[in-house]
């Protein structure tokens, strides 16, 4: 980024149309934007402003019940890592983030897992929807349904911004990608232990789209020791990189640090990311670049902290576990006591 630039760049998701007069543009600027910081707002993803608003409101309406209400979903209740983490019961990189929240998935049957099958089909399975708020669970399914649309297009167009045809991804995604989606509740900072809404981290999916309410408090990594904030713009979204693109492109593009501080005394925060993955049963390919593109691959991130796995299944249960110790100990400390076989990091 420039060393004058302190926002997060703009990008119209309708210049990616075939059609388009701008979109040579639009893609060489998505690589350079991706390459350089990994975080930009979203314009022209088609989701009603409507759908937005009432998603919103029903979430302040999630968090306004008792709290036995939202416990009657906890998420220690589900193998699955379905539910509702009361505040300080999510960690990253060993330390709590201080936010209550509620995570959903696409809706499926839980499998049958023989001996032998991998740990991660222990993932899927079927959400919990509170009962003292029915109109939640049509709400939540109909908007995973729209920001999958949109994030199965960003990648479309992240997969010809790297000189690839548009569904080079299709067969890791196709048979039914990873979806998850959180709605979360940063309270304000008299009613934390720390600023740390969230702490520093990056994303593991494809990309990451997020719906941020009224009040800040996401900032991005600069590069150069900083951070950046990217204090909400109503009817946008934030979108940025996750892991399985930096793997996918051998290290080209870079999923990039973020974190949340907590918003100030006497309010809170209301954020809603979704995380779109490939099926949990693929590997990531490496996609074979351009000359130009490929001179400039700078490798996979190594982080002893966080090993990257081309399994995708692999490193979502690591993930998982790692993130809620609660549910890890109640529904799978087989997994803790040994440990995690299978293949080297990439």
């Amino acid at each position: 980024m420039p060393e004058t630039a302190r926002t997060l760049p703009i990008i119209d998701l309708g210049r990616f149309a075939p059609d388009h007069p701008e979109r040579v543009q639009a893609l060489d600027e998505l690589r350079r934007v991706s390459r350089e910081i990994g975080f930009f707002y979203l314009t022209g993803h088609g989701i009603p402003q409507a759908e937005i608003d009432g998603l919103t409101a029903l979430a302040r309406r999630f968090f306004s019940l008792p709290e036995d209400k939202k416990l009657e979903i906890e998420m220690r209740k589900s193998p699955h890592f379905r539910g509702y983490n009361r505040a300080g019961f999510e960690y990253t990189r060993g330390s709590q983030d201080w936010r209550e929240q509620v995570d959903f998935g696409a809706e499926r049957e839980k499998l049958t897992v023989a001996t032998g099958d991998p740990p991660w089909k222990r993932l899927i399975g079927p959400n919990q929807f509170p009962s003292a708020l029915p109109e939640l669970r049509p709400a939540v399914l109909k908007w995973i349904d729209s920001v999958t649309a949109v994030g199965l297009k960003i990648l479309q167009a992240f997969s010809e911004a790297l000189g690839q045809k548009p569904d080079v991804f299709s067969p890791i995604y196709s048979n039914g990608p990873n979806q998850l989606l959180k709605i979360v509740r940063y309270p304000g900072r008299d009613q934390t232990e720390s600023d740390q809404g969230v702490g520093a981290h990056k994303d593991g999916g494809f990309v990451t789209v997020l719906l941020q309410d009224v009040v800040g408090g996401l900032q991005v990594d600069d590069g150069k020791g900083g951070w950046i904030d990217a204090p909400p713009i109503r009817g946008t979204f934030v979108v940025n990189i996750g892991e399985l693109l930096e793997l996918a492109s051998n290290g080209y593009l870079k999923a990039n640090i973020h974190r949340v501080v907590t918003p100030p005394a006497g309010g809170d925060r209301l954020s809603i990311p979704f995380f779109l993955g490939a099926n949990l049963a693929a590997s990531i390919p490496v996609l074979d670049l351009p000359p130009a593109l490929s001179a400039e691959v700078r490798g996979v991130t190594q982080d002893p902290l966080n090993p990257l796995f081309r399994e995708v299944g692999r490193n979502v249960l690591k993930s998982r576990l790692r993130s809620h110790p609660d549910v890890a100990r109640a529904h799978h400390a087989d997994l803790l006591e040994e440990p995690q076989r299978q293949s080297t990091p990439a």
